[in-house]
């Protein structure tokens, strides 16, 4: 195996184990797993078309990388400094935005695609 492919394989390799670890360690991760699941498969149950496959997939994909960020943040901050500080408290209030600021991004996505259809279903 060439040097370069090894170097990619082993990069990819520390990616998943850090979302793993942000899974195993972080409750909201696991509630975005859970959602995550419920969507798609709501999604296949409805049978969505390619775009909105797309803007589900993407909203998705944002909460994660947020809140995998807000995780890489807060982390590296506690490891930084040990005591509370007005800049470390910032520090993790924005990472923490990021993610609500997904998540309402999300849900507005979630409203906009299931709703005409469950509308339909159920009345």
């Amino acid at each position: 195996m060439s040097r370069r492919r090894s170097h990619f394989i082993q990069s990819l390799r520390y990616a998943i184990d850090g979302i793993w670890d942000a899974l195993r360690s972080e409750r909201h991760m696991r509630v975005h797993l859970v959602a995550a699941v419920v969507v798609i498969v709501l999604a296949w149950w409805l049978q969505m078309g390619r775009m909105d496959w797309l803007w589900l997939l993407s909203a998705i994909t944002s909460v994660w990388v947020a809140e995998l960020f807000n995780t890489a943040v807060e982390r590296a901050v506690d490891l930084a400094n040990t005591e509370r500080h007005p800049l470390a408290k910032a520090a993790k209030d924005t990472a923490a935005g990021a993610v609500l600021m997904a998540a309402l991004y999300s849900v507005a996505v979630g409203l906009i695609i299931f709703c005409p259809p469950l509308w339909e279903i159920l009345f």
